[in-house]
């Protein structure tokens, strides 16, 4: 396996010396308490986007605008498990998007699991991607380039949205973006085997993350939870699939972006094999986080045709 990043081995010095509890030991009102308070140490300043504004949509909303006119559109689905996370965890990062992509981008506030177990979060982003291609007009947002995105649990809902769109239940999105996304609760991977302790998130903060959103079995084989338990892939937009290689998560992720391709799916995969999950929310410390999200960004307007 290669070897950690240095940028990220130092991020990993800093949660001992801080002596920060594994989130899997802690309440998920600790845990999100938690998270807030690593933010400004791990991420960097926030860039200026010309507008920015939040939206009472059918769930909170916020809008970032890199440039006048009527622009093409991100949704943005949070990471955090779906039970950490929020419009001002992944601001910073959506700043960035909106600026590399010279576009809109929309941030989702989701309900969390466990006081909204599945499929509450499914619900709150199907309602945000109608509401966006709905109101694109007012929002000054071209309908014909409206992608979805997101990170870890924001990227499994982001599959989930194209698979419900498949099925006619949604807006179809053009483009899905998914930055080391779940795809799979059955938590039987070989990474799960070998991210167990040490890293921001192991095989055991995956279960407890799991544990809080789909408590049931049924809930778990669902493919809404696990979208790599459904039967079929095809006829899904183009994907961009970024993976890491030391992330519990790096197996299933792999797995989906080879399947999505087997089944005809244009993909683009970048497997950054020296970094961890979370990365991109830690900048200030690992400069290669700038990097994926100018390939995320480049993937996307080529789409586009930008």
């Amino acid at each position: 396996m290669t070897a950690l990043d240095a940028g990220a081995r130092r991020v990993l010095e800093l949660i001992r010396e801080s002596g920060r509890p594994p989130l899997e030991s802690l309440s998920p009102e600790a845990a999100r308490a938690a998270s807030a308070a690593s933010r400004p140490v791990l991420q960097p300043e926030p860039p200026p986007v010309p507008e920015w504004r939040d939206i009472a949509g059918p769930v909170p909303l916020r809008l970032y605008r890199a440039a006048a006119g009527v622009r093409p559109c991100l949704l943005y689905l949070h990471g955090g498990g779906w039970v950490i996370g929020d419009l001002d965890s992944h601001d910073q990062l959506c700043r960035e998007l909106a600026l590399l992509l010279d576009a809109v981008v929309v941030a989702v506030d989701y309900r969390l699991a466990p006081e909204h177990p599945f499929p509450a979060a499914v619900e709150d982003c199907a309602a945000a991607l109608r509401f966006v291609t709905e109101q694109a007009e007012a929002l000054g947002i071209d309908p014909t380039r409206i992608a979805v995105g997101g990170d870890s649990a924001g990227g499994n809902l982001a599959t989930v949205l194209c698979l419900l769109a498949r099925q006619g239940a949604l807006p179809m999105p053009g483009f899905q973006m998914l930055l080391y996304p779940v795809t799979d609760m059955a938590e039987e991977s070989p990474a799960y085997a070998r991210f167990t302790e040490g890293y921001p998130l192991t095989a055991a903060t995956m279960r407890w993350f799991i544990a809080h959103y789909a408590p049931q079995p049924a809930m778990r084989a669902d493919w809404r939870a696990s979208p790599a338990r459904a039967e079929s892939l095809s006829g899904l937009p183009p994907a961009f699939v970024m993976t890491a290689g030391h992330d519990p998560l790096a197996d299933e992720g792999i797995a989906y972006a080879r399947r999505l391709e087997a089944e005809g799916v244009p993909v683009s995969h970048l497997h950054v094999s020296d970094q961890m999950h979370a990365c991109l929310t830690m900048g200030k410390f690992i400069p290669a986080s700038a990097l994926v999200l100018r390939q995320a960004a480049a993937a996307l307007r080529q789409h586009w045709g930008d």
